[in-house]
């Protein structure tokens, strides 16, 4: 053999011995450290499943896994434990206690709220009259009886009244008020302006905005019965001197210094004494007369919301000249009551919306036959021809009980009684009657030309005359604007703003010596009706 592969078997023959060796003593080694070395405790984790756990816990989905790799387990979680807050405390006036706690029966709050005497520590206060933010107002009025001399009182006499009382004057609530009393305006303010000075108030305290959802809760509850603010005028008659002046162009000449009053309110009403148009011609009858086409747009710009065309100059030129006013009214947005082109058209109510209350009002006629034969009664409107809803009071009746179920509110306009004569006639009555009897609310009248009485009758109101109000004619010039405060339960309150008809026709509001006059023969006519 060569001895250079004898050399390669001599070394191979060592590194044979080499790896011997090796995994020998790497044997032993091993053995040794397992057998010393000491096993570690290993305690296992258990999960505790929670008390509110009612659902099984999640399966671990499937998965599709190559072969020869290991599957990931998916974790599961458990859903917290909820553990309810405690309740926030709300202290509240003894008084106010049951309403608030019927409030918060009804509310859905983030915490729940506790109610708690007023002077126990709380998160949150409701304090009467006291700092905060505002909950609830509502006005204190000083209220005399409506035929009281006395319309008006500065704030500092109302102060001292308020402090030590009066033998006239009851200091009330806005809610307690009647319609045979009256609200004392404060400085020319009444209960329902902005400014009014006098209101009980309730106030919510809290410290860091703990109670600020409470607030829209509590205002929204209390807030105050809505209020519907009403004025009606008598008969305007646009023809003559001022229909010449409109018909010119001077459109806001007829209300102009009245117009203020008019505007203000949320629904002014009016009686149309007169045809409107260019068209018709004239009845054989005494005064008829006919505004201009242009008279609607002035009534829309005076303020007026409706107009009756019940009256016994409506038809003066005829039906063709009826159908054009109602047509020129309805452009100009001022809605028409008491005529239409058929019976049931003119016995038609208007029906409105007004501060989140429904109204229905209904116009009627009923007069005397006239001193030269002409009966009005001829212009009642039939099932196929224009004219009049006559005010027979079975008929008024049945309306007023038709409608009352679709409004909050009805009102009644009536032309009815005689002229010039302050006591309503006995068909003038009955027909008011009718319709308060039915469920109307208020009656408003006319057609004396001059101003009648007020009388309470059942639950309603009856305003039997108020006179002339736009009106170039001869006769007395005393007139006044009648304001109306109603709400859901019907008319709260009243109020007489006395007018002067001037030369030419146009009414402006008296000066105080000319309205105590006024105010005074309408309060006595007023004591006379309800005296009986």
């Amino acid at each position: 053999m060569d001895s250079r592969f004898r050399g390669n078997d001599n070394k191979r023959n060592v590194a044979i011995f080499l790896v011997f060796f090796a995994f020998f003593l790497l044997t032993g080694c091993a053995e040794t450290a397992v057998s010393t070395a000491p096993l570690p405790t290993l305690a296992p984790t258990l999960v505790q499943p929670s008390a509110t756990q009612l659902a099984p816990p999640t399966p671990i989905p499937a998965t599709n896994t190559p072969p020869g790799q290991q599957a990931t387990a998916v974790p599961t979680t458990q859903p917290p434990t909820n553990t309810p807050s405690p309740p926030l405390t709300l202290a509240v006036p003894n008084a106010w206690q049951p309403i608030i706690g019927d409030v918060l029966a009804q509310a859905t709050t983030s915490r729940v709220w506790q109610i708690v005497a007023e002077d126990e520590p709380a998160n949150a206060q409701l304090v009467e009259n006291g700092a905060g933010q505002l909950v609830w107002q509502e006005p204190i009025v000083l209220a005399v009886p409506f035929t009281t001399e006395w319309e008006f009182i500065t704030q500092a006499d109302a102060e001292i009244i308020m402090a030590n009382g009066h033998q006239v004057v009851l200091v009330l609530p806005w809610s307690a008020l009647t319609p045979d009393l009256k609200p004392l305006r404060v400085d020319g303010r009444f209960p329902t302006d902005p400014d009014y000075p006098f209101h009980n108030r309730l106030t919510l305290q809290s410290e860091n905005n703990t109670a600020n959802e409470l607030l829209p809760i509590l205002q929204t509850a209390l807030a105050p019965d809505p209020v519907v603010h009403l004025a009606s005028v008598g008969d305007i008659m646009l023809d003559r001197g001022l229909g010449i002046v409109i018909q010119g162009g001077n459109l806001a000449y007829p209300f102009a210094k009245v117009a203020p009053l008019l505007q203000g309110a949320d629904i002014t009403v009016g009686n149309m004494e007169s045809a409107m148009g260019d068209v018709g011609t004239p009845a054989i009858k005494s005064y008829p007369f006919r505004a201009p086409p242009v008279a609607a747009e002035a009534l829309a710009l005076g303020g007026f919301d409706v107009v009756s065309l019940a009256n016994n100059h409506a038809m003066d030129y005829g039906p063709e000249a009826l159908l054009q006013a109602l047509g020129l009214l309805d452009t100009q947005g001022v809605a028409t009551i008491g005529a239409g082109a058929n019976f049931d058209q003119a016995h038609t109510p208007y029906l409105t919306q007004v501060n989140g209350l429904s109204l229905a009002f209904l116009g009627y006629v009923n007069v005397p036959v006239e001193a030269t034969g002409f009966d009005t009664a001829v212009w009642t409107a039939t099932e196929t021809t224009p004219g009049l809803a006559w005010g027979d009071p079975a008929v008024i009746a049945a309306d007023v009980t038709a409608v009352r179920p679709q409004a909050d509110l009805v009102v009644v306009v009536l032309h009815s009684g005689y002229e010039y004569i302050e006591e309503p006639s006995e068909p003038q009555m009955a027909a008011a009657h009718a319709a308060i009897d039915a469920g109307a609310d208020l009656v408003i009248g006319h057609h004396a030309h001059i101003l009648q009485g007020i009388e309470y009758y059942n639950d309603g109101v009856i305003v039997y005359g108020l006179g002339n109000f736009a009106f170039e004619i001869d006769g007395a010039p005393e007139t006044a604007v009648l304001n109306v405060w109603l709400d859901q339960n019907g008319v709260h309150s009243l109020e007489l703003i006395p007018a002067i008809i001037q030369e030419g026709g146009a009414p402006r509001l008296a000066e105080a010596w000319e309205a105590a006059p006024i105010l005074r023969q309408v309060y006595f006519l007023t004591r006379i009706l309800n005296s009986q």
